[in-house]
């Protein structure tokens, strides 16, 4: 029998995209009235009403990609202006260097090979635990698929480390302002609260994701056929400079200083005067004018260069503006409202144990739809924080209920996050999903216990 052909990301994207318009003629529309507390607009958990439908047709369904496009601009602009700055980058073979620096040292010492990936994906996870890091990993995917490779491991690795670790980091923050403060903010305890039980959930969380894939890549590399994405990463391999012995010039080492101050400069911006994708991808232009001239690049060779980076990664736009039409057509069809009322009554329960549960799956639901962490606490927690105190459930667990809803992130097709980092690697989402799904059944169990000791000690 022939090998099962994956159908193309935009393919699924846009069979989701009909799921969705199906779903609209089916689901009422409903709304929650909104207002506005401390500039935050919040929803008003006792105001629903059903409104007039608003079922999407095959216009619709065709607009929404454009719309999507619209709406996701300033991530789109932002990947196209990375990908421009890494291919400067990678022109000065700056990183080429670096990476078979880092390659010698990993055969010839047992400790590198020992604290790589967790030292990596600590490092990541703090990240999104601290500062809320998501977009900002894409940059880094780059850099770790060629590092990976070159280590005798896959594309999968290259991806996981920054992207996983990120996305682990922020579903179990524990200083995240946009979704532990914000949530907690609006449930009314106070920010940043919690911070203890919350650090050995981080502590947790990470250290299942190291373990896990430590040992992927520990059978990787000792079986490489086993990869799913063996083919590709025969084809990537072949496309890399060959491996030589020289060493970083004076030049190279100029240029990774630069590259490391520009990751600096990022962190502090957005920890300290809270940047956001404006003003990253004008540090990222900035950095590929000051690299290419560090590099001794001409003009025309940092300029040919910088566009060809950003026309590589048309398609992955393209692949985000699909996924956010996603959420477009939910939105103007009005059923986000209406399903997630219909989904209030299931968290009932007789015990606090498994109402908390249930919101976490409920969260991880919704999730699917509404991937913005400021977004989702905006829409779920004016309403899950006096249902919380209905059942029994403490509102500091509700947040963490929330929380926990995030870590379906890294697999879900319609996070614009996963899928543009999906489309940079050139992995197809569903191997992806398929490499995930034990690591999200982890996720899954390790949530469901977490969330049991704050309901029996009645956490506040």
């Amino acid at each position: 029998m022939k090998k099962l052909k994956l159908p193309h990301t935009f393919v699924l994207l846009f069979a989701i995209l009909v799921l969705i318009a199906a779903a609209t003629w089916l689901v009422p529309g409903g709304r929650y009235e909104t207002h506005t507390v401390d500039g935050k607009q919040l929803v008003d958990p006792a105001s629903f009403q059903y409104v007039a439908a608003a079922p999407q047709g095959p216009v619709q369904l065709l607009i929404a990609p454009i719309k999507g496009f619209t709406e996701a601009s300033l991530i789109i602009g932002f990947v196209l202006i990375v990908g421009g700055a890494f291919a400067v980058l990678q022109k000065t073979e700056a990183i080429e260097a670096l990476i078979r620096s880092i390659a010698r040292a990993h055969r010839q010492s047992p400790a590198v090979r020992a604290a790589l990936i967790p030292v990596f994906v600590t490092m990541f996870s703090l990240g999104g635990a601290t500062f809320g890091m998501n977009e900002e990993a894409i940059p880094f995917v780059l850099l770790f698929v060629p590092l990976a490779l070159a280590l005798g491991y896959d594309s999968v690795v290259g991806v996981a480390i920054p992207f996983v670790g990120s996305q682990v980091g922020f579903a179990a923050a524990f200083l995240n302002p946009f979704n532990v403060g914000i949530a907690q903010g609006i449930a009314g305890i106070p920010v940043f609260s919690g911070i203890g039980y919350r650090l050995l959930v981080w502590a947790l969380a990470t250290a299942a994701t190291i373990v896990f894939l430590m040992w992927y890549a520990a059978r990787i590399k000792a079986y490489p056929q086993r990869s799913p994405t063996y083919a590709l990463d025969e084809e990537k391999r072949s496309a890399m400079p060959a491996d030589h012995h020289s060493s970083l010039t004076r030049t190279h080492r100029l240029v990774l200083w630069i590259f490391a101050g520009t990751l600096a400069a990022m962190v502090v911006g957005v920890v300290r005067y809270g940047w956001f994708i404006e003003e990253i991808a004008a540090l990222f232009l900035a950095m590929a004018i000051v690299v290419g001239v560090a590099g001794k690049l001409d003009s025309d060779t940092l300029v040919a260069a910088f566009v060809q980076g950003a026309r590589d990664l048309v398609g992955t736009a393209l692949v985000i503006a699909l996924a956010r039409a996603a959420m477009v057509l939910a939105r103007d069809a009005h059923i986000i409202d209406t399903m997630l009322h219909a989904l209030m009554p299931l968290v009932a329960s007789s015990s606090p144990v498994f109402a908390a549960q249930k919101m976490f799956v409920m969260q991880s639901v919704i999730n699917f739809f509404i991937h913005s962490g400021s977004g989702q606490a905006a829409l779920t927690m004016p309403i899950m924080a006096p249902l919380a105190d209905l059942v029994g459930v403490s509102r500091q667990t509700a947040v963490l209920a929330y929380q926990f809803g995030e870590f379906t992130t890294p697999m879900i097709p319609t996070s614009g996050i996963t899928v543009g980092v999906l489309a940079l690697a050139r992995i197809p989402w569903l191997t992806w999903a398929k490499w995930m799904v034990p690591l999200q059944i982890v996720y899954a169990i390790l949530a469901m216990l977490l969330i049991i000791p704050p309901c029996l000690m009645n956490w506040q």
